[in-house]
């Protein structure tokens, strides 16, 4: 099968070691186990937060492009919105987890963050076209948005799944 062996293959993407390690590092002098990093990685709720704020904007743009389907363009409009507005905790709930990630995770995590922000311009240029009365371009542009964060999420559960990135590493004891 295709994708299971290109997910694979995101974990031997070596060229972006120098780029993960740099941002992993500053994330870590940023963050060092104090209290935004526990309130971001989700020691509050006894899990991380990630995988649940990215909910909130995933479901926003799937919606919109049924909307779009429907033919209610306003709905598809302001769903976007919500999901480009929202968009941002969910990166930085990751980037809290991705300060923690091993090398092999922070290739993965590097390629799924880069997908995910290109959703996220995607999904900006449609509203803004929309906004202005270019819907098949804003359509366009949500389609190509949908097809990054379809990618991302892929990226994001070979992440989790098979790579085991934060499996436990939310629970408090004396290592944290």
């Amino acid at each position: 099968m295709m994708l299971p062996r290109l997910l694979r293959a995101s974990e031997s993407v070596d060229r972006l070691d120098g780029v993960a390690e740099k941002l992993a590092h500053r994330l870590r002098r940023v963050l060092r186990g104090n209290v935004l990093d526990k309130a971001l990685r989700g020691s509050w709720i006894g899990h991380p937060t990630h995988p649940l704020i990215v909910t909130v904007p995933i479901g926003a743009w799937v919606c919109s492009a049924a909307f779009d389907a429907l033919g209610d363009r306003e709905a598809a409009r302001r769903l976007i919105g919500i999901g480009a507005l929202t968009a941002p905790a969910a990166v930085v709930t990751g980037l809290a987890e991705y300060s923690r990630l091993s090398t092999v995770q922070r290739r993965v995590g590097l390629l799924h963050l880069t997908a995910n922000v290109a959703a996220q311009a995607c999904y900006v240029t449609s509203h803004r076209c929309r906004s202005r009365g270019s819907h098949s371009a804003g359509m366009l542009w949500s389609a190509l948005g949908l097809a990054a964060v379809a990618t991302g999420g892929a990226l994001g559960g070979h992440l989790s799944y098979a790579l085991g990135a934060g499996v436990y590493e939310w629970q408090e004891g004396p290592e944290h």
